[in-house]
């Protein structure tokens, strides 16, 4: 394991939030979708189910995306400035299945601040280790979403939504079509 289960969890959970905005493709179209989408991550505390809160989360999606485009120094400020906006104060928490982890925000504080933070809180892991390398883009041609690249050997080159089999199709069909 690279980071902690819980930093882990979050950069995988905020990649998949992200890329819920998909070249004009919304994923989170309602309020139901968004609370899928809450327990497909497993986020704990407060969801109000509201358009406001709906709003609010996809409002985080452009900032969460300038983490992976970031280098160290702006990556640090756009973190510092998450947690400012959400007073964090992170404390630890044990709940559910999860032993000891890190919680910045009170369980009933916005669902996009919780997000926001909890993000941020990863985010710190990865630029204190000097890792931002793991995070990128998907390499197929005109995807756009982004990666968390967890992997020992550092191979990730596709996003969840099925580019790498799409590519290798590719690959394997110009392959057959120059042995022709």
């Amino acid at each position: 394991m690279l980071f902690s289960h819980d930093t882990e969890v979050a950069l995988q959970a905020a990649a998949a939030l992200v890329n819920t905005d998909d070249s004009g493709t919304e994923h989170l179209p309602d309020a139901a979708a968004l609370g899928e989408f809450v327990r497909a991550w497993g986020w704990t505390g407060q969801v109000l189910g509201t358009e406001a809160e709906l709003r609010a989360v996809r409002d985080l999606r452009p900032w969460l995306r300038r983490l992976w485009a970031a280098g160290r120094d702006e990556a640090a400020d756009t973190v510092n400035q998450l947690l400012r906006d959400a007073n964090a104060v992170p404390q630890l928490v044990r709940h559910a299945e999860w032993d000891y982890h890190l919680h910045a925000t009170p369980p009933d504080a916005p669902l996009a601040s919780r997000i926001a933070v909890e993000t941020a809180m990863a985010f710190t892991d990865v630029i204190r280790a000097d890792e931002l390398g793991r995070l990128s883009v998907c390499e197929y041609p005109g995807c756009g979403n982004v990666v968390v690249d967890l992997s020992k050997n550092r191979s990730r080159r596709y996003c969840e939504r099925g580019c790498g089999n799409r590519a290798a199709v590719a690959a394997y069909r110009a392959r057959k079509a120059a042995a022709v």
